[in-house]
């Protein structure tokens, strides 16, 4: 999920683009990068023996991926089309991600909800079966644990999906809070889901491909739903309508000695021009689509609000108020923080993570915590923090780019339309 390419003309836009990520990935403490691999990535080398793998790692090899380790695992950053190519695939039509380091995991047991309930701001009692939710894991202060996807499930469990890079201490986070709600007579459990991999299928022509191997009418599947079925004819996957691109996608669950099969197909569906991608296109489309990442835009020190992510909590959760740091997040949510989450928009060098923000009489108000060049806008989008009084769309800013100080206005997010199948 991060890193990019430079497009400021036609030609030279990919050729210069091309340059910056190799350099980048050739010494991750560059500032030139962005996002994730500033946090997760670098290239591997002969010494990194230990990287976890997916079961599409010599899929991904053999289709000519440039492989990185990120968060410990070795994954595809690109193919041989480039980060530019895989981008405007995704957007025009449709390009498949390997997301099996993601952590999928359930939550069983007749308490599950109100465990889960007391882990995150979420609303889970109130949703339909067999749909889901973004939500995020609170600390005491208000700040945020990990953003993660809850799905209330038939049966009698959650199915929930966490980010790759947190999932350590998630984990940890989580089964600590088990053994304090068992200790007060709560029935629940929680359990990772063994041998299965995660394939993300996204961009407009998704549900032509797809629909061609599921008898399920994925009309009926709008976004955020999720069900189990046999997807050209491996049974027992979950497909859930959702994604980090901003267009219309699946994420498809698969057990482990199917997902090449899986992938293989869907390259070759003859449904649509479905094309691999990885992280580093992975990471432009989240950023258009004005999506966090955690660890640069989002953290333990950031509370839901300051991120403008109060639409996560839930109405009932706001006014029962028993989710971890609730008093400190809904005292922000009635006066205001002191900083937000905002869009940024400029021409010129790319600003990246890090970069301050200025008012116009050169102060500084505020800091980029993702950036790269818009592949779809052909300009340079970012996302940071500033004073809230400075956060209005439209505000003229600067950014201080190296010793350059570049003209920026804060923009409404997402930069990109969304385009989220809501059956409408």
């Amino acid at each position: 999920m991060a890193l990019i390419c430079s497009i400021q003309s036609k030609t030279a836009t990919i050729q210069r683009s091309s340059i910056l990520v190799l350099n980048y990935l050739r010494n991750n403490n560059s500032r030139s990068g962005s996002g994730v691999f500033q946090q997760h990535c670098s290239f591997l080398s002969s010494q990194e023996v230990f990287l976890k793998k997916t079961p599409l790692h010599d899929f991904h090899v053999a289709h000519g991926a440039k492989m990185v380790d990120f968060a410990g695992w070795s994954m595809p950053v690109q193919y041989k089309d480039g980060l530019i190519a895989e981008h405007h695939q995704c957007r025009n039509d449709a390009a498949l991600f390997d997301v099996s380091h993601m952590l999928q995991s359930r939550v069983l047991g007749k308490d599950r909800i109100r465990f889960m309930e007391s882990l995150i701001v979420g609303d889970i009692e109130s949703l339909v079966e067999d749909s889901g939710t973004l939500s995020v894991l609170t600390n005491e202060n208000g700040g945020i644990i990990d953003d993660l996807i809850v799905s209330k499930v038939s049966g009698d469990n959650l199915y929930v999906v966490l980010n790759a890079g947190c999932a350590d201490k998630d984990r940890v986070h989580i089964e600590a809070k088990l053994e304090e709600f068992r200790s007060t007579g709560g029935d629940v459990n929680f359990e990772t889901i063994p041998n299965r991999s995660l394939l993300a299928l996204q961009g407009p022509s998704m549900a032509k491909v797809l629909q061609a191997g599921v008898t399920y009418d994925l009309s009926t599947l709008t976004f955020m739903k999720t069900a189990v079925m046999s997807v050209f004819g491996i049974p027992d996957c979950r497909v859930t309508r959702c994604g980090y691109t901003g267009e219309d996608g699946v994420e498809i669950s698969v057990p482990d000695d199917k997902a090449v099969q899986l992938a293989e197909t869907l390259l070759n569906s003859g449904e649509g021009d479905v094309k691999l991608a990885g992280l580093g296109a992975r990471d432009s489309l989240r950023l258009e689509a004005g999506l966090c990442l955690y660890g640069n835009d989002i953290d333990k020190k950031t509370s839901p609000v300051e991120a403008t992510l109060a639409w996560t909590i839930g109405k009932r959760r706001r006014q029962e108020a028993n989710f971890p740091g609730a008093e400190i997040i809904l005292k922000q949510l009635k006066e205001k923080p002191s900083r937000k989450r905002v869009g940024v928009i400029s021409n010129g060098a790319p600003a990246r993570a890090g970069t301050p923000i200025l008012n116009e009489g050169g102060e500084q108000v505020g800091q980029l915590t993702s950036g790269c060049p818009s592949p779809t806008l052909k300009c340079n989008v970012a996302m940071g923090y500033i004073e809230t009084k400075y956060a209005k769309n439209g505000t003229q800013v600067k950014l201080q780019v190296r010793k350059k100080q570049v003209e920026a206005k804060i923009s409404k997010m997402p930069f990109v339309p969304a385009k989220y199948y809501t059956g409408k």
